[in-house]
């Protein structure tokens, strides 16, 4: 492998790692997760493409590690998508006291009086 090729993915992969810590610095909510997931599986994809050398093997390994990261993002996405209905909510106040629980929206728990 030519090494203007392995310096153009080292940088790359610095410069993702230099954008991974730059939007950690904002808070952008729900969609946090998402774009910090989205960079590390392009870096997770230069490595294995290009260091373990995928684009250069047989066709069936590259079947075989997008079939388990394919497995492995569906059980991710449905954890994610489930994660919300069990946790109850607790609003603290800035000392760190307790000043309300609730239950989630759309919770089946039924509220003690």
């Amino acid at each position: 492998m030519p090494i203007w090729m392995l310096l153009t993915v080292f940088f790359a992969l610095l410069g993702l790692t230099f954008l991974t810590v730059f939007q950690a610095q904002f808070d952008l909510g729900n969609m946090e997760i998402v774009l910090s997931l989205l960079i590390a599986t392009i870096k997770a994809g230069l490595v294995i493409a290009f260091f373990m050398h995928l684009l250069w093997d047989k066709p069936l390994n590259a079947i075989a590690i997008l079939s388990s990261l394919i497995f492995v993002s569906l059980f991710l996405g449905f954890t994610l998508m489930d994660a919300q209905g069990y946790n109850e909510r607790l609003i603290m106040d800035p000392n760190g006291d307790l000043l309300e629980r609730s239950q989630p929206k759309g919770s089946l728990v039924k509220k003690s009086e």
